[in-house]
């Protein structure tokens, strides 16, 4: 994965949505878009509840007790 999606999915593990996504990383709401589909797709799950979880069990993300957004 590129060093953008594992971001994207670090992200998606704080519960960011795509519109947020994009604006944190200064891109556009269709590329967010792309980019999780190329998440879920190299990761082989179809949805990003899973995806997050197989980030985790492949030590993609970190685990933490907090979220990103301080929630």
């Amino acid at each position: 994965m590129t060093i953008c999606e594992v971001e994207i999915l670090r992200l998606l593990a704080g519960g960011y949505s795509n519109r947020e996504i994009a604006r944190a990383l200064h891109l556009t709401e269709g590329t967010v878009k792309n980019h999780v589909s190329n998440v879920l797709w190299k990761l082989g799950v179809r949805d990003r509840t899973r995806a997050v979880l197989r980030g985790l069990e492949l030590g993609l993300i970190p685990g933490s007790a907090h979220s990103p957004k301080g929630t």
